[in-house]
């Protein structure tokens, strides 16, 4: 009986870790717990959502001072397919401001995601928009709205 309940605790404790491992996102390096909609937590902000049937991720966050890739702001979004990030895209992408100023920029790929920089210190909506195109040369659109500061 005692074995038994050594044997219980042990696997409740091995058990606990890999639950809390499980409720990380470890895509965005695990700092980022996984979502179902909008999260803004301080100068980071994450957006999920379904287009045309792929699962697009839009990662928004404060640049790091000497790591700006064109703006205060990285602007990162990731595509993915039946689990599997596509890496053989085309990514446009367009922010405008709560007056209205578009910018657009062509995002680059870095690791699973693909981004730019874009100034979005001001208080204030920004619509963040993208068109990417897949390997079968479909176009595929989509945009969230980002609370600035």
């Amino acid at each position: 009986m005692r074995r038994v309940i050594i044997m219980l605790s042990l696997a409740t404790l091995l058990f606990l870790p890999i639950q809390a491992l499980a409720e990380v996102d470890h895509s965005t390096g695990g700092h980022t717990p996984k979502l179902a909609g909008q999260q803004k937590v301080g100068d980071m902000f994450l957006e999920k959502k379904m287009i045309d049937g792929y699962h697009v991720s839009f990662h928004i966050m404060k640049a790091i001072p000497g790591q700006e890739h064109g703006g205060s702001h990285n602007v990162m979004i990731k595509v993915e397919q039946n689990g599997a990030v596509l890496g053989n895209l085309l990514i446009n992408s367009k922010v405008k401001n709560a007056a209205g100023k578009a910018t657009q920029k062509r995002l680059m790929k870095m690791g699973d995601w693909y981004m730019n920089g874009y100034d979005l210190g001001e208080k204030g909506q920004y619509m963040v928009m993208i068109l990417f195109k897949t390997a079968d040369g479909k176009k595929h659109k989509g945009m969230v709205s980002y609370p600035g500061k």
